[in-house]
């Protein structure tokens, strides 16, 4: 059976086709990319089955991730070749697009001054220590604005 043609299996015909989401989001194309690879052909005797479920073959599941797949943008060989691969957790990009993932807009090198920072310069240089209320730091003694280097640890030498 063909994944366009209609399924004879009951529980297909009762329970009918599982809908594609609308607005797809990351998280249904990770869930689409396990439900191809998980339920996958496998080769019987009597004909191809699902190899997780048994139904035959392509089930339900199968049948959806192919279209949310197929609706994000992929091709039926970059379907067939995600299947061969056999990862059910690897990473299809969101949003897909042809070339590869859409890349985001680079942010600026520095944030637009507003109208009243305008005349004065950027400040520059090392950002401002972090210390907890109530405890000063220490400077050392040469007044250079570092802090005191802390002594050694006395740790046994080995020999």
């Amino acid at each position: 059976m063909r994944v366009g043609e209609q399924s004879t299996d009951p529980i297909d015909q009762v329970l009918g086709e599982v809908p594609v989401p609308a607005p797809l989001t990351p998280e249904d194309v990770r869930l689409a990319v396990r439900a191809v690879v998980v339920h996958a052909a496998e080769e019987w005797p009597a004909g191809p089955k699902c190899r997780n479920d048994g139904a035959t073959y392509p089930c339900r599941l199968h049948r959806w991730g192919r279209r949310v797949l197929l609706a994000h943008g992929l091709n039926d060989r970059q379907v067939d070749a995600l299947i061969r691969h056999g990862n059910p957790f690897v990473h299809v990009p969101f949003p897909f697009t042809a070339t590869g993932p859409a890349q985001p807009a680079r942010p600026a090198a520095f944030p637009p001054q507003r109208p009243a920072d305008r005349g004065v310069p950027p400040v520059r240089g090392q950002a401002a220590r972090v210390v907890p209320p109530g405890v000063r730091p220490v400077v050392n003694a040469a007044g250079t604005g570092h802090p005191a280097p802390a002594a050694a640890p006395r740790w046994p030498r080995a020999s």
